[in-house]
């Protein structure tokens, strides 16, 4: 049985072994050691990953046997002394979020009496999932005990009671389990099951971040962020918050605020505008000429639903059709409407002498087109005659 050295120091990212067998797996060689660390991944965490005799490690797993398979590229022999190295950067950050976990985990479980029913450590972020709901104060003060955790710096210890000794601890577990049983021990805060390596002081983690929470399957569901994690969303919120402050010309812990004016006022500017819309669309819509033939608008500016409006009014006062055009030669969007022409039959026509794409009902269509204004103009000035045939 290779011997896990994380399971005692989280710390150890560079050991040697001795190589206990090689064979073919796959397209790659299974190795076993007397002794590694690294972890095979399980609890909630991914794998380590890292390098084993000179070659990256393509895979790490859990036997049946409960051995650590290292999956390389190609062969070790057996009997030799091979160096291992751990990517410690990754591992430490994963340490880092892990020890955060039982910490957020164990002060629920201690203030609340809920229990940690799912765990998940992601590349951006961790979720855990509490059978209980927990409101906005009660998470205020959960982050705010368990960074107090943190800031005491206590020790992080690994236990491996026997059976009689597992039977009068008071530990937290997810699942029945069997064989041995490794338990993590921070010092006042949490004794629970764990196969995960772990800091050993809590002030190495940090600070730990609640950065979002949800009803979920009755409970609750908190998604945390630890150490560097934590501190590199915090780095980035600043960011954002202080180009916020910047463009509002607000202080930086009053942005909220000057959001909220900002939003009332684009509200208030908003509804004036909609009045000044409607009293241009009425203005518009009094000064078109009634015609028997075809009516044709351009509107450089007006925006689709303005647009729809002029046209539902020239409908009224042309024979033919009202064909509005809003924006510039060669782009133009465009509504088209009448009460006598079959609009859905004629669009195919419309839409090749204008260079356009678009389509609708027998009263209106709407679409773009490529075409010029004085071709455009040209078009429907000339198509009078066409459009009785639909």
């Amino acid at each position: 049985m290779t011997e896990r050295l994380y399971y005692t120091d989280g710390h150890a990212s560079h050991f040697v072994s001795r190589v206990v067998s090689c064979g073919q797996c796959g397209d790659g060689f299974d190795v076993r050691l007397e002794r590694t660390a690294f972890f095979p991944g399980g609890g909630g965490q991914e794998a380590d990953s890292g390098t084993l005799g000179g070659m990256r490690i393509a895979r790490l797993a859990e036997t049946e046997d409960g051995d650590i398979a290292h999956i390389l590229p190609g062969p070790l022999e057996p009997g030799t002394e091979v160096e291992g190295t751990v990517d410690w950067d990754v591992r430490f950050a994963r340490m880092q979020s892990h020890s955060g976990e039982h910490i957020v985990s164990g002060t629920v479980h201690r203030l609340f009496g809920y229990d940690n029913v799912g765990f998940h450590m992601g590349e951006n972020a961790m979720t855990l999932d509490f059978s209980g709901e927990l409101s906005p104060q009660d998470i205020e003060a959960v982050e705010l005990e368990a960074n107090r955790a943190v800031w005491r710096n206590v020790p992080v210890r690994t236990l491996l009671p026997g059976r009689e000794e597992l039977k009068a601890l008071d530990f937290r577990s997810k699942k029945e389990l069997a064989g041995q049983v490794r338990l993590v021990e921070i010092e006042g805060v949490d004794l629970c099951a764990c196969c995960a390596p772990h800091v050993a002081r809590t002030g190495e983690i940090g600070v730990i971040k609640v950065i979002d929470s949800m009803r979920h399957r009755g409970g609750t569901r908190l998604t945390v962020l630890a150490g560097e994690a934590a501190y590199r969303d915090y780095a980035a919120v600043h960011v954002q918050n202080s180009a916020v402050s910047a463009a509002l010309s607000a202080k930086r812990l009053e942005t909220a605020l000057a959001v909220r004016k900002a939003l009332a006022e684009r509200e208030e500017l908003r509804s004036a505008l909609t009045a000044l819309k409607k009293e241009l669309l009425g203005l518009k819509a009094a000064s078109l000429v009634p015609t028997e033939g075809n009516m044709c608008l351009f509107e450089p500016d007006m925006d689709p639903v303005t647009l729809r409006e002029l046209v539902n009014a020239g409908m009224e006062a042309a024979g033919g059709v009202c064909a509005a055009f809003s924006g510039a030669d060669g782009d133009y969007r465009y509504i088209i409407g009448s009460r006598n022409v079959d609009l859905r039959a004629a669009a195919r026509e419309i839409n090749a002498a204008i260079s356009g794409r678009g389509g609708g009902t027998g009263t209106m269509i709407q679409g773009s087109c490529r075409a010029s204004r004085a071709e455009i103009e040209q078009y429907f000035a000339s198509a009078a005659a066409k459009f009785t045939d639909y």
